[in-house]
């Protein structure tokens, strides 16, 4: 078998009522005639959503059957015990023109009894925000499920719940059972469990092309919100120049940041991981035994289990986002 390698994928184009044109303009992709891009998912393994490879011999191949060939040599050996055939992330870019509705994802225990699959823990690295932008995560003070109820019925939601205003940087961690939404002017990179499942939980009242409005799942969220009240809902980490910040560790994913503006040896040995590098900003070559690659904004790359070494070479200052189990 043919050794496998750094992985770049076609990305999936979604339009969304409440998408722009950022995707096209700032991140250079092509999304040919969709009206509203609103999310690019760069790497996925969601049924019926998958990436297919890019690059190299495996050019064509979707992600998933890349897992059921090459198993842990691709995603580690107890990574691929416990997801089996599905790649366990989905990464994506999200470019939000509008307010996205107030939502919901269920954790692993509710989607399991749903049969749906995962839950969905993510968390949002915003890499743009327009002056003002600002995005909801949480509540802002505490209360029952019946008051939350009756804000709902009442159109009153925003007066319970936690807006944050963001700038280029802020990165925000989104358990599964917190209630948020991004609102318009936020370009931002995504990583989440593989997992498509959401409730929505208010939509702005807002009426779609065909003049619908779309489903609610008020029943559903109920049981997946968290309604406890946080004293802070942002991630804070401090950039250090040329070295590797910790940002985000949870049992589903560990989310690192690299600002750097010289060259970067990585070693994975200890990693019984993939490792992906996601492209904020600037651009990099990538480095390993057999090749190399460049790396620039709006795209990401999967390190394959079985390379433990890797150089990082940017072109000036770049930023990248570093994913591993």
């Amino acid at each position: 078998m043919n050794k496998l390698y750094p992985l770049k994928f076609n990305p999936v184009f979604k339009d969304k009522i409440w998408g722009g044109r950022k995707i096209k303009e700032v991140l250079h992709m092509d999304y040919g005639n969709l009206p509203n891009c609103g999310e690019a998912w760069v790497v996925s393994g969601v049924e019926g959503n998958p990436t297919t490879v890019k690059n190299g011999f495996l050019a064509g191949n979707e992600l998933n059957e890349l897992v059921e060939i090459y198993m842990g040599d691709l995603v580690g050996d107890d990574v691929y015990e416990k997801h089996g055939n599905e790649f366990p992330l989905l990464i994506k870019y999200i470019d939000a023109a509008d307010w996205l509705s107030i939502q919901v994802h269920p954790d692993d225990e509710l989607a399991a009894k749903r049969n749906l699959g995962n839950g969905k823990t993510e968390m949002w690295y915003i890499i743009d925000a327009e002056e003002g932008a600002e995005l909801i995560s949480g509540f802002s003070k505490k209360v029952t499920e019946p008051e939350y109820l009756k804000y709902l019925e009442e159109k009153k939601l925003k007066e319970i719940l936690n807006f944050e205003k963001v700038k280029k940087g802020d990165v925000f961690f989104i358990p599964a059972g917190r209630v948020h939404a991004l609102g318009p002017g936020i370009l931002l990179a995504e990583i989440q469990q593989t997992s498509d499942t959401t409730y929505r939980i208010y939509d702005w009242d807002r009426i779609d092309a065909s003049g619908m409005k779309r489903e609610l799942h008020t029943k559903e969220a109920l049981e997946a919100i968290d309604f406890t009240v946080y004293p802070d809902y942002k991630t804070h980490y401090k950039e250090k120049l040329n070295q590797t910040v910790d940002v985000v560790r949870c049992p589903v994913f560990t989310t690192n940041l690299l600002w750097f503006d010289t060259a970067i040896s990585k070693d994975f040995e200890e990693i019984d991981s993939f490792v992906i590098y996601i492209g904020v900003e600037g651009s990099v070559k990538l480095g390993w035994e057999e090749g190399e690659l460049d790396l620039a904004l709006g795209e990401a790359v999967v390190i394959p289990n079985v390379i433990n070494n890797i150089t990082l070479t940017p072109n000036g200052k770049a930023r990248l986002l570093e994913v591993y189990i």
